[in-house]
């Protein structure tokens, strides 16, 4: 809808539906072959955790079973589980990374 302005000019209105881009959890599932050391390398180095967090987060995967290790755009999930996926297959472990939807 357009409106005249103090001057009688016309003044348009836009509007904008943005939305924030959904958000996925990166999930470390547990398995009994890859060693904890490993993992905690992994949440290092691919989602630059501290190693206090890394180590949290490994015994975590450890004893629940899994552990959503990281929040992050689509790209950027899948990317990160890839990597971490990769590099594990690299070692020859068989850890295994999900992405899920928030």
């Amino acid at each position: 809808m357009a409106q005249k302005d103090s001057q009688g000019g016309i003044m348009e209105r836009t509007r904008l539906n943005i939305k924030v881009p959904r958000k996925y959890k990166v999930i470390l599932v547990n398995d009994d072959f890859t060693p904890m050391d490993f993992v905690v390398m992994i949440l290092t180095v691919v989602f630059h955790k501290t190693e206090p967090e890394a180590e949290a987060l490994m015994l975590a995967v450890h004893n629940k079973g899994k552990a959503v290790v990281g929040l992050y755009t689509f790209d950027e999930a899948t990317s990160r589980a890839v990597r971490a996926t990769r590099m594990a297959r690299n070692e020859g472990f068989p850890m295994r990374v999900k992405c899920e939807p928030e």
